[in-house]
């Protein structure tokens, strides 16, 4: 079984939300250039999907992710975890695309490499939280896709899949090849070995540009966006503070309870 991983490198979701800033004139976020990006966490949660699923029918993991100026130190986990492959689609011209640009990219990529029986995503990503990229792959490549996995197995050629519900999960079966986007319900990434780790940082990825995925320079940046940010911002939250008083502790109390009934919360 031929398995392909959809990785990301993002900004470190538990970083202090103040060492963030936006630039309002272009609506990108500025990230603190101590703090080092991650793999995005919902990435790490597909991967250990793909590897209980190799642990139990075998086959090979090949780990894709999209950007630019990826840190070989941070985008190589997918490989200390234990995939088998590493392709890197790096360029410039892949920065800050929409949701629908990185699903054809990513479409592409997987076209070239052809050999796969099931794509694995995260859910959504800890940056953006979209949740579309797994869904556009599939909808580009004309496969059947399951969102939001807790649990895959594959039973007569084809892939039984519980899925998350809001009051469950529901078990779908599909046909071969398909995408799916995987939940933290799927189970802890497993954390990378020493052997792992050693192996990883002798282990070069693949690395393809656009000329690479015969893709022109005007299908990406804006020209290739289905959709645009209108106002990227950082919420303000302002808390009041205010001291109900008495001259004992019955009337401090009754006070309170006269100030909670005309905010009509009592």
């Amino acid at each position: 079984m031929n398995i392909i991983v959809c990785t990301k490198q993002v900004m470190d979701p538990e970083a202090p939300p103040a060492r963030f800033m936006v630039d309002t004139a272009t609506n990108k976020l500025i990230l603190p250039t101590d703090i080092p990006p991650v793999i995005d966490p919902y990435s790490e949660y597909a991967l250990e999907a793909a590897l209980k699923l190799r642990d139990k029918y075998a086959g090979t993991i090949t780990a894709i992710s999209l950007g630019n100026n990826l840190l070989r130190e941070v985008i190589k986990k997918p490989l200390s975890m234990g995939a088998d492959e590493l392709v890197l689609l790096e360029d410039e011209l892949f920065a800050d695309g929409d949701s629908w640009l990185t699903a054809k990219i990513l479409a592409i990529a997987i076209t070239k490499i052809d050999a796969y029986d099931i794509i694995l995503c995260g859910r959504q990503s800890a940056d953006r939280d979209a949740g579309q990229v797994g869904s556009g792959i599939a909808e580009i490549l004309k496969l059947p896709v399951i969102t939001v996995a807790r649990k895959i197995d594959i039973a007569g050629g084809k892939v039984l899949v519980e899925r998350v519900t809001d009051d469950g999960y529901e078990t779908i079966e599909t046909t071969l090849p398909t995408v799916i986007t995987v939940s933290n319900e799927i189970g802890e990434p497993r954390y990378p070995t020493i052997r792992g780790i050693m192996a990883a940082k002798k282990k070069e990825p693949t690395i393809w540009k656009s000329t690479d995925l015969g893709i022109e320079p005007s299908e990406l940046g804006v020209g290739g966006f289905r959709s645009h940010l209108v106002k990227l911002l950082k919420p303000v939250y302002e808390g009041k503070c205010e001291i109900i008083e008495g001259e004992t502790p019955e009337e401090a109390a009754s006070n309170l309870a006269g100030r909670l009934r005309q905010e009509k919360l009592l």
